[in-house]
């Protein structure tokens, strides 16, 4: 009989993450997780979280330097569950525009942009977007909502919380699992793609919402894992 104890989970610590945010939700959910930038760690880990928050360049650079690019794509590779948050999301796209032109880890096709300074109507738009918006489920998605993916049971239209002045446009607009709207700008809010699960919101600020998705998380391991 297998539990979430038998699990572990590697937290990737770069300096850049909300670490301690991350941990205590998957605590409360019952996963065991170890917070490391260790490559011996990683390698062994049932399951992985990107967390970041800050600058695509600056956080590529921490990563490159810390050796930790090969080692996270060795272990997304190998098909394990991988959770990226926020700028741990946008890392995984192609390139980003954020203070120059940056390469991303290039798993996602696709590229990282800034919402407009203004919208249609000559308005200044409120740059960063702060605060509680709206997840929305795609029109091309099929069957029942978010069924069988990371965003099971949590409702179309569900409240989640973010903090971003970019946002991600995925090149397969399959991938997106999710979409939000601010100010006039439809973007893509989540991807899954395979084994590879990722928000710009942040489940672990969005209350029992944000929780749901954490245990679906830890029921991906376990299915992963055969228990």
């Amino acid at each position: 009989m297998h539990n979430n104890d038998s699990f572990e989970v590697a937290i990737i610590d770069y300096g850049l993450g909300n670490l301690f945010s991350v941990k205590q939700a998957c605590d409360h959910v019952g996963l065991r997780t170890r917070v490391t930038s260790q490559e011996k760690e990683i390698t062994k880990a049932d399951a992985m979280i990107l967390p970041g928050v800050g600058a695509f360049g600056d956080a590529m650079g921490i990563l490159n330097k810390m050796d930790l690019v090969r080692p996270i794509l060795d272990f997304i590779n190998s098909k394990r569950p991988f959770l990226g948050i926020c700028l741990g999301m946008q890392l995984l796209f192609s390139e980003s525009e954020e203070f120059g032109q940056h390469k991303g880890l290039d798993v996602i096709k696709g590229k990282v942009v800034k919402f407009p300074k203004k919208n249609n109507q000559g308005q200044i738009n409120k740059i960063p977007q702060v605060g509680w918006n709206r997840i929305k489920r795609p029109l091309l998605a099929e069957g029942p909502c978010w069924s069988d993916t990371v965003l099971n049971h949590v409702n179309d239209g569900e409240f989640m919380y973010f903090v971003h002045s970019f946002y991600a446009v995925p090149e397969d607009k399959k991938t997106a699992l999710s979409l939000t709207e601010y100010e006039e700008i439809t973007y893509c809010s989540s991807i899954q793609k395979g084994n590879i699960f990722a928000f710009q919101f942040h489940p672990e600020k969005s209350a029992y919402q944000g929780l749901k998705i954490y245990r679906n998380f830890s029921d991906i391991i376990k299915r992963n894992k055969g228990a």
